[in-house]
Order: structure tokens, then C-alpha cells, then sequence
């Protein structure tokens, strides 16, 4: 009886934590404003979320038949998210003309430019 609750309350903790790992990459993906920040965001969530739901459900059921399954499913997404992140990514990088420039604040105010190169500009431009 104290194992049955033991492991319902491992398998509670792993679903709040890959719910809230999903939600951060809800929040994550919303907030940044360039496609490989979001994809990034979108990424580590998608898979840590689903490791942790898996999990969870892999400890509720025991260890049978269908926690092989779920194990499975596991490593499935833990192959093919990388690969797909990578192609996306390099989509990306190859298409977008921006993706070069670097930002640059003035010391003294918060005025941007954009700038191809760290040095462009004068003395008073530090880059980021």
C-alpha cells in the first residue's frame, strides 16, 4: 500500500513537472522575437515536457508492456527532435538576411542600430 502511494506520488510530480516545462515553452515562444530563439524554446520544452509526461504515466502504470511502449516513444522523440531542429535551424540561417547583424546600444541611452560588423560606427558604439 505505501508503494502503490510512493509511486503515485513520483508519477504526480513528473506530470507537474512536464506541464510546466510545456508551459514555459508556450511563454517562450511568444516572447522572443527571432525564429531561433522560439525554436529553440519550442524544442527543450516539446522534450523535456514529454519526457517527464511519459515518465509520469510509465511509473502510473507500472512497469509492463505498455511502459516499453511509452520507453519507445521516448527515444523516438529524443532521436528525431535534434535531427528536425537541426534542418529547421539551418532553413533558417540560410534564408534569413538579418540573421548577421549584431546590435549595438550606445553607452549613454538606449538608442539600437544594426550594424554588419562589431567596429562599425564611431568610439561611442560598444557591441553586444
Amino acid at each position: 500500500m505505501v508503494w502503490e502511494w510512493c509511486r503515485f506520488g513520483a508519477a504526480s510530480l513528473c506530470f507537474i513537472i512536464g506541464i510546466v516545462f510545456m508551459i514555459l515553452a508556450v511563454f517562450g515562444v511568444n516572447r522572443f522575437r527571432r525564429a531561433l530563439n522560439r525554436m529553440h524554446a519550442a524544442a527543450m520544452g516539446d522534450t523535456l515536457g514529454i519526457l517527464f509526461v511519459f515518465l509520469g504515466l510509465i511509473l502510473m502504470r507500472g512497469f509492463t508492456f505498455d511502459s516499453l511502449k511509452l520507453f519507445l516513444v521516448i527515444l523516438f522523440f529524443w532521436m528525431a527532435s535534434p535531427v528536425s531542429g537541426h534542418m529547421i535551424s539551418r532553413l533558417e540561417a540560410m534564408t534569413d538576411e538579418e540573421l548577421g547583424e549584431i546590435q549595438i546600444i550606445r553607452k549613454g541611452g538606449a538608442d539600437m542600430e544594426h550594424g554588419k560588423q562589431a567596429g562599425k560606427g564611431d568610439a561611442g558604439h560598444e557591441a553586444i
